[in-house]
């Protein structure tokens, strides 16, 4: 399947369409953004069986997984906003200073307005969907741009939403980089991008052209320190899993570990059994295990090979862009393998003898989108204490994606902005402050020429 790039004109028109739409003030009330809170639950759910067909065709993702990763979240996230959407919109009140008495304070949330949705290939789902779910509560419009390296999922997206939708209140439109080009030359309120830093770059200077605040879910180099005090066991286990889901083509999967000396031949031992546990003997015949998503993705990934010494598997197919789970040996920062984002199921180990090391070396490097430390938990906490990362699990990996109370977000290099539940819904909301005042009541202090200042100054 080809996709096809939406005409410029089409997207213009359709841009228009929105603000009026969104100036009409249709999206600002409870029961409207409930309804179509309500409609892309039911959406969901109806297409289903199509999504997670086309999840298999273009990633070999099996419904489990789709419904773990993708459709599960995203259901959350739904449910949440349901749930809360009526307390998150009622206004805050907000204590007022003896200064200011007798007004009164809060602060209300009212949406930004049209937002721009542009979302990857690894999740192609949720990564669309779930913004969308903060941008209906919120009470903006939206227009969706799902990734071409995905075409089935993508033209079935598109027909969910058009199904589901009006396109002057959310649309989606399909096409390659030339359409995110068109995409970031119109006016948007909002525009909320996933995907690499470099494209991320382009999505900021774009949007700087008209002040339009951005959200920015990237990605980088999220190291798995594996210490002293761990079970390698379980480390191995949580790791290999974190890797291997969607074949480690995941913006927090770990993309390197840095392990103890003294733990490295029984962490590659525990890692083999748990892939063992995982797949079975075959991995490549295994329903459960994700392809590279296409031919310039596996060469790549496939390439880090030779970067190392391969400890463990280092299969190959390209013919089905497979690439088996590997624990690749080397050296240090200089190979290639750790010069950028692996997203592949190849994991170089480095290893450490000392902790102090890795925070002296993790305070040189980009700031990555997780952490994951395996050990003693009062040790792991002094650790993340001293580093910085988008999100952290300690003796775990990817979990806390998973818990919609917990915002998820980058920093520096690997974003800006964080969402899901409640920051879902304020991170396409402007919190306006508000004070009220009486008509009857003035106080003459603060009017010119400053009667009695000296005595009003302590009040300040």
């Amino acid at each position: 399947m080809t996709v096809i790039n939406t005409p410029a004109e089409q997207i213009s028109a359709l841009v228009t369409k929105q603000r009026t739409f969104f100036n009409s003030e249709a999206t600002l009330p409870y029961k409207f953004r409930l309804k179509q809170l309500e409609r892309l639950q039911k959406a969901l759910r109806k297409w289903h069986k199509p999504l997670c067909d086309a999840l298999w065709a273009d990633l070999h993702k099996s419904e489990q997984e789709a419904v773990l990763t993708e459709l599960s979240i995203v259901e959350g996230e739904l449910k949440n906003h349901i749930r809360h959407l009526k307390g998150w919109m009622r206004g805050e009140k907000c204590s007022t200073p003896l200064k200011m008495m007798p007004s009164a304070s809060y602060v209300i949330s009212e949406p930004l307005g049209l937002s721009l949705i542009i979302a990857p290939w690894n999740y192609p789902v949720q990564l669309l969907l779930n913004p969308l779910v903060g941008a209906i509560s919120a009470g903006c419009t939206a227009v969706l741009k799902p990734s071409p390296y995905v075409p089935t999922v993508s033209q079935v997206l598109s027909d969910m939403i058009a199904e589901t939708f009006d396109e002057e209140y959310v649309a989606a439109v399909q096409g390659n980089r030339d359409v995110n080009k068109t995409l970031l030359e119109q006016r948007w309120d909002i525009i909320f991008f996933t995907g690499s830093p470099a494209l991320g770059r382009v999505v900021m200077e774009a949007a700087s052209k008209h002040l339009t605040p951005v959200v920015l879910e990237l990605g980088g180099k999220s190291p798995c320190i594996v210490d002293r005090g761990a079970d390698v066991k379980i480390a191995a286990r949580r790791i290999a899993w974190g890797k291997c889901l969607n074949a480690g083509q995941t913006c927090i999967a770990p993309d390197f570990v840095w392990i103890h000396s003294s733990l490295k031949e029984e962490f590659v031992k525990q890692f083999a059994k748990a892939i063992c546990r995982m797949y079975g003997d075959d991995v490549r015949s295994s329903r459960h295990f994700v392809r590279l998503v296409n031919d310039r993705a596996f060469e790549r990934v496939a390439g880090y090979l030779k970067c190392g010494e391969v400890l463990y598997g280092g299969e190959v197919d390209a013919a089905e862009r497979f690439i088996s789970p590997t624990l690749l040996g080397v050296d240090g920062w200089e190979s290639a393998v750790m010069q950028e984002e692996i997203f592949g199921p190849v994991l170089p180990i480095l290893c450490f003898d000392d902790v102090e090391d890795v925070v002296r070396e993790l305070h040189q490097r980009e700031k990555p989108l997780a952490m994951y430390y395996f050990g003693r938990k009062e040790r792991g906490e002094k650790i993340l204490g001293r580093t910085t990362s988008g999100g952290a699990c300690i003796n775990d990996t990817i979990m806390h994606i998973a818990n919609e109370n917990l915002p998820f977000g980058g920093v520096g290099n690997s974003g800006m902005g964080a969402y899901h539940g409640r920051l879902s819904f304020d991170v396409f909301s402007h919190r306006r402050a508000v004070v009220v005042s009486p008509r009857k009541f003035d106080i003459p202090f603060r009017y010119m020429p400053y009667r009695l200042f000296k005595l009003i100054k302590h009040f300040l």
